[in-house]
């Protein structure tokens, strides 16, 4: 399973030098928990730079009691994210995620270019769709089962 079948196609971006109340305003406009940075020397090129999350804003600067408009993204942004292409493996992203302790990462295509999100809930939500398949398979296996056994007993 590749990454880009499961990932977000929508992605949020900042640049790095824009201000956190920008990047808030983007996450409540976007209902979203975390805003893909990007190079604002290269901001046409939408390569991500950094992620910025809504904890990173409450934390660094809110829980500071930082003068919000003093600060800006690059300042309390992840910088480095771990990037997945959407032609990843699923698995080796996640063991990545993992490994870094992310709960999202930036999606680029094979130019770099971001095309979406994958995000541990987009994750948590295949997991279900599949248990909820492989539950299904079980109770109709079950139910074919006692038809059988009604077929057999009557004969």
């Amino acid at each position: 399973m590749s990454v880009g079948a499961f990932c977000s196609r929508i992605a949020v971006f900042v640049g790095q030098d824009d201000s956190v109340v920008k990047a808030a305003k983007l996450m409540r406009e976007h209902h979203t928990g975390s805003v893909v940075v990007v190079d604002d020397a290269k901001r046409g090129a939408f390569e991500p730079v950094g992620m910025i999350t809504d904890r990173d804003i409450v934390v660094e600067v809110l829980a500071e009691e930082v003068d919000v408009n003093s600060v800006s993204v690059k300042d309390v942004m992840s910088p480095d994210p771990v990037i997945a292409r959407e032609t990843d493996s699923l698995a080796d992203t996640l063991h990545r995620m993992r490994a870094r302790g992310v709960r999202r990462v930036p999606v680029t295509d094979t130019e770099g270019q971001i095309v979406g999100v994958l995000s541990v809930d987009d994750v948590i939500s295949l997991l279900a769709s599949e248990l909820n398949d492989i539950d299904s398979l079980i109770l109709h296996e079950q139910e074919r089962e006692r038809e059988l056994r009604v077929g057999y007993s009557a004969a």
